[in-house]
């Protein structure tokens, strides 16, 4: 059975690019368009990795993380963020989320899989 990701990111073409690649690496894709959005698709489906845009309406990735980890169907789930942010107290606020990894847009598609892929085999 395919592993599933959620993809958290408020631009359409950047859900598009990352769902065509994971569901090309055999991955299945849930996809939200803000943290609120992500949290209400969360109805206790298996998720294995979620992957996190930063800079989003509603509720910023850095937020959604926080709340995530509250979940306890999803304490666990490793994250990516997945953004054009790179300062350091960004990273690091991701990291204290929760957050695992952290590819930096734009973004190769074979980058962003290797990144899955050392979270979660396929």
């Amino acid at each position: 059975m395919a592993k599933t990701i959620l993809i958290v990111d408020d631009s359409a073409s950047v859900r598009q690019v990352v769902s065509i690649a994971l569901k090309g690496a055999g991955y299945d894709v849930v996809a939200a368009v803000d943290g609120k959005d992500a949290l209400s698709k969360l109805d206790g489906q298996r998720i294995h990795l979620v992957i996190s845009d930063v800079n989003m309406p509603n509720m910023d990735g850095i937020t959604f993380v926080t709340e995530l980890k509250k979940l306890a169907a999803y304490k666990f789930t490793p994250v990516i963020m997945l953004t054009t942010e790179s300062q350091d107290d960004k990273k690091k606020a991701a990291q204290a989320a929760g957050a695992k990894a952290w590819v930096t847009k734009p973004f190769q598609p074979p980058q962003m899989l290797a990144a899955v892929s050392k979270l979660i085999a396929p």
